[in-house]
């Protein structure tokens, strides 16, 4: 593998160009003479949200008028909420989605202050408010998600006329990559972190190898414990959930009852955990399970799964994500050898449980085998970045013969929140130099490939965004 490296790093000098736009340092005037509001705001369907100041930068939060039909675009329309972190027209732009709401606060990706350019976000379509009226779910694909930001795209180029990078973490990795399956002559690069990739929904083995390495062994044990702790004690505190739901006004329509949700919710601890976590933070798990109270056993499951997540509130959110894995992402199942049968009544539950009985779901098994086979045979510069102690990543795009120029690297004991940065010194400065190279702004030698933007703490997005549930 060292020897691969040097192979790749020798040959991205060969064909890294010098940049001659080098770094701005702020947001600079389009040399047209026509301010980058106005200029936004001529593109057609396009509606201004919000103008949000950010030092160097221009942020704009906005409204962009998608066909709910891309197939049929007479159909209806929806507003789409995006937004343009504008740092100058001759810069580089990144397209960035996280498969969910998009932020309305100013940040900036990894792969954009690694390029210094402009940043383009985009909330998935039937996430609220980005969701047709009335909602017909069945448009809720990953080719019409994949054709808003090719509509997107088409619309911006044209003031963005640099190269552009694609990316995305977790659920938005998969959709920056689907996005690339779909309309590959878009992008320039594509860098998709912890992206997972069920190509077969119902064979998920691959996850209960992961969950019986993972760590070290007191840690997994530590782990195994308190979860099943916490079911050995379901009456005493089921009752305390029953108590806690009627504080907080909590329901379990969807999901079917109380003591569907408190399973749910305690079977993705150990996930949750690994998810999230680092392996130092094993430390904070009770030792002794056996011996622990009841109130710590619960704060311990809450910390990690969250109990108010699979309530009728906590789901409501994200009943896009769930009905995409119902119908063509996968969801996967683990088992849970520590805990007796007796335990556990429910075991991991389908996407179905946690959407409302009154939309319909079908699963379409070969949509993630087509992109699975796309990647494998025709992927080009893409780049995909793991974390080793995530789970999602057990079931991970893998590349072909007939990739050119992409990459599967693992960022060393990191989590959900992996990165370029967590990679080891070559993979970072290979991963660094392709992203530069791809975006059109490569450094003349590949040992001072290197973000080209200092980083701002307050701007740039490293940790993984923690949300409660096995969600990606």
């Amino acid at each position: 593998m060292r020897k691969a490296l040097r192979w790749l790093l020798a040959l991205t000098v060969l064909i890294g160009t010098l940049s001659t736009a080098g770094a701005a340092t702020a947001a600079e005037p389009d040399p047209g003479g026509t301010d980058i509001k106005d200029r936004l705001l001529s593109v057609p369907g396009m509606s201004l949200i919000q103008e949000k100041p950010y030092p160097g930068y221009r942020y704009f939060v906005l409204n962009f008028t998608q066909p709910t039909d891309h197939r049929h675009p007479s159909a209806g329309t929806f507003q789409q909420r995006i937004t343009v972190l504008h740092k100058d027209v001759s810069r580089p732009t990144v397209f960035y989605t996280g498969g969910y709401n998009v932020s309305t606060t100013p940040s900036r990706r990894e792969p954009t202050q690694i390029v210094d350019g402009n940043q383009v976000s985009m909330e998935y379509r039937f996430f609220t408010p980005s969701r047709p009226d009335p909602a017909d779910w069945s448009k809720l694909d990953i080719w019409q998600a994949a054709s808003d930001q090719h509509r997107i795209f088409e619309a911006l180029k044209k003031i963005y006329p640099a190269n552009w990078i694609s990316t995305g973490g977790s659920k938005g990795g998969m959709t920056a990559t689907y996005y690339e399956r779909f309309y590959p002559r878009d992008m320039d690069g594509v860098v998709a972190y912890v992206a997972p990739n069920d190509v077969v929904n119902d064979e998920d083995s691959a996850y209960d190898r992961f969950f019986d390495t993972v760590g070290t062994k007191e840690c997994r044990d530590r782990l195994n414990a308190v979860q099943r702790e916490a079911l050995v004690r379901r009456a005493p505190l089921e009752t305390k959930y029953e108590a806690y739901a009627a504080e907080n006004g909590y329901t379990f329509t969807t999901i079917g009852g109380l003591d569907r949700a408190y399973e749910a919710v305690v079977l993705d601890y150990v996930w949750g955990f690994w998810q999230y976590s680092l392996l130092a933070d094993c430390a904070t798990i009770p030792a002794d399970a056996a011996t622990a109270t009841d109130d710590e056993i619960w704060t311990s499951i809450d910390t990690i799964s969250g109990f108010s997540f699979y309530t009728d509130q906590g789901l409501e959110p994200y009943t896009p994500y769930y009905y995409q894995a119902g119908t063509q992402l996968g969801a996967p199942t683990i088992h849970f050898p520590h805990i007796e049968k007796k335990y556990v009544r429910y075991g991991y539950q389908p996407p179905r449980n946690f959407v409302p009985r009154d939309i319909p779901m079908r699963f379409w098994p070969r949509a993630m085998r087509d992109v699975d086979t796309w990647v494998r045979h025709h992927a080009q510069h893409m780049l995909f970045v793991y974390g080793q102690n995530d789970p999602w990543g057990a079931e991970r795009f893998r590349l072909g013969k007939g990739a050119q120029d992409s990459y599967v690297f693992t960022a060393p004991g990191m989590n959900h929140g992996a990165n370029v940065a967590g990679l080891t010194a070559d993979e970072k400065t290979l991963a660094t130099a392709r992203i530069l190279s791809w975006a059109g702004v490569a450094t003349p030698a590949v040992t001072a490939a290197r973000p080209l933007a200092k980083f701002d703490a307050k701007l740039d997005v490293r940790d993984a965004e923690r949300e409660p549930a096995l969600r990606p």
